[in-house]
């Protein structure tokens, strides 16, 4: 399927969507972080429903850089949204405070960032209550297949627009999007993906580089190849048992990911 037409079905599943729902949004909120996958799915929903229609919130947090900031400030510029910034760094402290006290240690990495992730997922869903807007999620393929994501944190939502777009093609979808009018900003596309949730994080320290991932996932999913016919292409193999594996272990996550657009077998 080429870029076009991926964009095309994109945009018109969750105008579609909105339609037929039982739900009847009126309106999408989107939580704008700074980073592609959100700039995307803000600019999918906007060329589908129209800038009136949708509501972008930032929701920075001591992590996050001035940078990042910035860039949710001007794709909400470019796309003519309004953009709500809400500093969670309170609420989330808080939270800290009183999971610790409750259990009297000091709280794990993972715990200490899912929290912020889950404290903006709260305020999400508090924007659709309050406003009667859906909550868009803006989660990739390449992210829920190994389970690098969120349950009631970035992966809350009414929708999830390109839950079957690897990250790879986030990119290439982004870079179309902007050879039709530039709205993206150049910066959301060149630096490197981070979830900011702890200081200076990347993705890579997590995750191989997305373009090994990719490849990984495309063979293991879309193709049902082994492992050991994964390997033979060139990948060392304990790279590929660890992706397999977090991919088999994260199935009960993605059971729990809102309904979006199916693009792959």
């Amino acid at each position: 399927m080429d870029v076009k037409k991926r964009a095309k079905i994109i945009t018109e599943w969750i105008n579609n969507y909105c339609d037929s729902s039982s739900y009847k949004p009126k309106a999408l909120v989107v939580g704008i972080s700074g980073g592609i996958d959100s700039a995307l799915t803000a600019a999918i929903c906007v060329d589908a429903l129209g800038a009136q229609n949708v509501i972008g919130v930032a929701m920075p947090s001591k992590y996050n850089s001035k940078d990042s900031l910035n860039d949710a400030i001007k794709l909400s510029t470019n796309l003519g949204i309004k953009l709500k910034t809400i500093e969670i760094e309170k609420i989330v402290d808080n939270f800290r405070e009183t999971l610790k006290n409750s259990l009297n240690e000091e709280l794990g990495q993972i715990t200490d960032e899912n929290i912020q992730s889950r404290v903006r997922g709260n305020i999400l869903m508090g924007f659709s209550n309050q406003t009667g807007a859906m909550v868009v999620s803006t989660g990739n393929k390449s992210e829920m297949a190994v389970g690098y994501s969120t349950l009631y944190g970035d992966l809350a939502g009414g929708f999830a627009l390109i839950k079957d777009l690897y990250k790879s093609k986030v990119y290439e979808l982004s870079n179309y999007r902007n050879s039709i009018s530039e709205v993206i900003p150049k910066d959301i596309i060149t630096k490197e993906p981070s979830a900011e949730l702890r200081p200076n994080q990347l993705d890579t320290d997590s995750l191989p580089d997305y373009e090994v991932l990719d490849k990984i996932l495309n063979l293991y999913i879309e193709q049902d190849s082994s492992s050991e016919k994964i390997i033979a292409t060139g990948i060392q193999p304990d790279l590929v048992y660890d992706v397999l594996e977090k991919v088999d272990r994260n199935e009960y996550k993605r059971k729990q990911v809102a309904p979006g657009v199916k693009l792959t077998q």
